[in-house]
């Protein structure tokens, strides 16, 4: 193999070297070629001879399969069959007595043997588009020497197309089951970026998961979770512009930590759930957050070590792709109403609240009668039977019209307040499996029985005043269970009944999502098309018989920290309105940064 350093486009260079000779022996064999009798068969007694052509050669992964090939040139190829017939004799030469004895020696390239092009060789279509390295290979250990490289050829390729969203690169990272998804969020200060005010995360052990039959996870019981608040910045320094509620951790305990013990915990967090460091395999870790180069940012100014094989996931990116495709159906800008800009990257909480609304497939026509939305697309032909004057019936059928079809039934978020790191995170990593696996996740719960930080216990007796019904509050009636939704509320005890109309003009206080957009209420509201469902199925939760005491399943969902954390605190809820329904699924979601990135729930005032 040449030591010559040259980089080429990787254009053109298409055809895999070791199919090439592969192709050759399945031709010869399918029109019973005797190449063993030919005076260049030595060239196909072995791979290794038919290296000894000395092939230019470079290495890429297939744009589709993600495969890493060493591959050559077509007129490579061209070279090679043309050596054949310039330089060796057919094998029915004419005799030494022939007249043309003496022309076939002075002219031998006229009487060699073509080959023409094998049909069958495989033809990849490269991933890289930057310039690669050419190297060539005249012999098997040379080519061995290179083909043990193809492993980080590959993951080089995997990091790179799991980084930009490709939406099947990422389908397959997840139905592996293999691998733990960490979905991490910073909040640090607008004044000083460097200063991190709060940081949560979320994890599901997919492997750890399917090892013990559980999937889909559940996000109540298979999450990881944690929120951290950093002890120097407590209730000191808020931001302005987009406001941070460090007590509004919505699904577990939040806790105190000090700047300098921080790195320490998120260093523990992440090499308690990524495999060793390699330079041919992907780590068992992907790392998830949406919009994650700030995220980035603050582990390296941390200095948080991160393997290198680590896989990197945007969902800002990855939702993005998704629409760009089609795999998300027709969906509206939520700030504007108009149709939504392929390129157009939604935030966190308008990510959230996209899976709130029933969107149509891109494919499906614009309905002209109102229809029940079942979310299945039917075609129920209609046949009719004319008697022509002079003539046997004849049937003649009219298609009626498609009905258009679902590309995803609405959810119902679980309240709890945005720009939170804990919730954040959280609902980060709900958003990534529910585009994922959209039929079988469910939604997050809200923690019940959260005690407020000190100071809170005047309001909780004035709620007790006002009655002992759970969930009612002082700056608005908010019943356990009651979701408001744009004037649609879902009360407790009526299994996800709708009723439109409600919560808008009400002295009690109900207060509507902020969430949805009024240019998104038609879409919600006064079309049968849009069916509005409380919660989205539940994956199966089998168990697979085994000899372990205890179920492994639930990932620290139902394990509740001890009293020991001495810095402990938990998170108000007085802001805003909890979710009762939460057992049945109650959903919500957020989005980050942007006009909408404040408080989700009722109460969205600045602490």
């Amino acid at each position: 193999m040449a030591s010559d350093f040259t980089l080429v486009d990787p254009k053109g260079w298409e055809y895999d070297l070791h199919s090439v000779y592969s192709a050759y022996m399945g031709y010869f064999q399918i029109y019973n070629v005797p190449w063993y009798e030919r005076s260049w068969g030595h060239h196909f007694q072995s791979f290794e001879e038919f290296l000894a052509f000395s092939w230019p050669v470079i290495i890429v992964t297939d744009a589709w399969t993600g495969r890493a090939h060493i591959v050559t040139r077509l007129n490579s190829i061209g070279a090679f069959l043309k050596m054949i017939k310039t330089r060796y004799f057919p094998s029915s030469t004419p005799s030494p007595a022939s007249p043309s004895t003496k022309l076939t020696r002075l002219l031998p390239s006229r009487f060699g043997e073509t080959l023409p092009q094998a049909p069958n060789i495989l033809q990849v279509t490269p991933f890289e588009n930057t310039n690669r390295h050419l190297r060539n290979v005249s012999d098997y250990p040379s080519y061995k020497k290179l083909h043990s490289t193809l492993p980080a050829a590959v993951l080089a390729a995997l990091k790179t197309r799991v980084r930009t969203g490709e939406p099947k690169a990422i389908q397959e990272l997840w139905d592996r089951r293999d691998k733990t998804f960490l979905a991490i969020d910073f909040e640090w200060s607008e004044r000083n970026q460097k200063s991190c005010l709060e940081w949560g995360y979320a994890a599901v052990r997919c492997g750890h998961l399917e090892a013990v039959g559980h999937w889909p996870p559940n996000p109540d019981t298979n999450y990881r979770k944690g929120h951290y608040i950093v002890a120097e910045y407590l209730d000191k320094v808020t931001n302005k512009h987009c406001p941070n509620h460090p007590w509004q951790y919505a699904f577990a305990e939040s806790q105190v930590a000090s700047k300098a013990k921080l790195p320490q915990i998120i260093q523990a967090v992440i090499s308690s759930l990524a495999s060793p460091e390699s330079e041919m395999t992907p780590n068992t870790l992907v790392l998830v957050a949406h919009g994650i180069s700030g995220d980035l940012r603050r582990l390296e100014e941390m200095k948080i070590k991160i393997p290198n094989n680590v896989l990197i996931i945007d969902t800002s990116v990855y939702e993005r792709v998704l629409y760009k495709m089609g795999h998300r159906g027709l969906m509206a800008d939520p700030k504007t109403g108009k149709p939504r800009d392929q390129g157009m990257t939604l935030s966190l909480e308008n990510l959230l609240v996209s899976f709130t609304i029933p969107t149509l497939r891109a494919s499906s026509p614009a309905p002209s009668l109102p229809s029940t939305g079942t979310g299945t697309e039917e075609q129920t032909p209609q046949t009719t039977t004319s008697t022509p004057p002079d003539g046997p019936p004849q049937i003649q059928t009219q298609q009626m019209q498609q009905t258009p079809q679902l590309a995803q039934l609405p959810i119902v978020l679980p309240q709890c307040t945005m720009h939170n790191a804990g919730n954040d995170a959280m609902l980060c990593l709900f958003a990534l499996q529910k585009l994922l696996e959209p039929a079988g996740t469910r939604v997050p719960s809200v923690k019940k029985g959260r005690v407020g930080r000190p100071g809170a216990g005047q309001q909780q007796q004035q709620q007790q005043q006002l009655g002992n019904t759970p969930g009612m509050y002082v700056n608005g009636m908010g019943m356990n269970g009651m979701v408001p939704m744009n004037g649609m509320v879902a009360m407790n005890g009526m299994n996800g009944m709708a009723m439109n109309g409600m919560g808008m003009g009400m002295n009690m206080g109900m207060v509507p999502m902020p969430m949805l957009s009024p240019t998104l209420s038609p879409m919600m509201t006064g079309s049968p098309l849009m069916p509005v469902v409380p919660m989205s199925p539940g994956g199966s939760h089998h168990k697979r018989s085994g000899s372990g005491p205890y179920d492994l399943a639930g990932e620290f969902g139902q394990m509740g920290l001890g009293a020991g954390m001495g810095m402990t605190r938990a998170y108000t809820t007085g802001q805003f309105l909890t979710a009762g329904a939460a057992e049945n699924g109650g959903e919500r979601e957020k989005e980050k940064g942007g006009s909408w990135g404040r408080a989700v729930g009722a109460g969205r005032g600045r602490r």
